[in-house]
């Protein structure tokens, strides 16, 4: 997966955190073809006045996702929509209140242990 910061607000039960990490993740398995186990999620858990969202005061929930480029903006669409549909259904986010973006790096901005650049000889 793609490095993913999520942030949500403060206070939620451990089953919701779970719930919007788990549909992030899904979604960027069936959309974008990364492999199951290549999940990395960094949760922030954010005060409601300081995950300000356009005046939005409900349940929201914001994240940027940082990723090797190449993925065809099909699949980037395909991931926000799936997104939106998962956290809808669970733990029942409003569509409207989902903000997402992508940044996209190269193969030598990665380095997942030993020091090494793994995608780079």
């Amino acid at each position: 997966m793609p490095l993913g910061n999520i942030y949500l607000l403060k206070g939620k039960p451990a089953a919701y955190v779970k719930a919007v990490a788990d549909g992030v993740n899904s979604a960027v398995i069936e959309t974008m073809g990364f492999p199951a186990d290549d999940r990395y999620q960094i949760i922030h858990e954010v005060a409601s006045e300081r995950l300000e969202y356009q005046g939005r005061t409900g349940d929201r929930v914001m994240m940027s996702l940082i990723m090797r480029g190449g993925r065809p903006d099909a699949a980037k669409k395909a991931f926000y929509r799936k997104v939106a549909e998962n956290l809808g259904r669970d733990p029942g986010i409003d569509a409207a209140n989902i903000l997402i973006t992508i940044t996209e790096n190269s193969d030598i901005d990665w380095s997942f242990r030993d020091g090494e650049a793994q995608f780079v000889p």
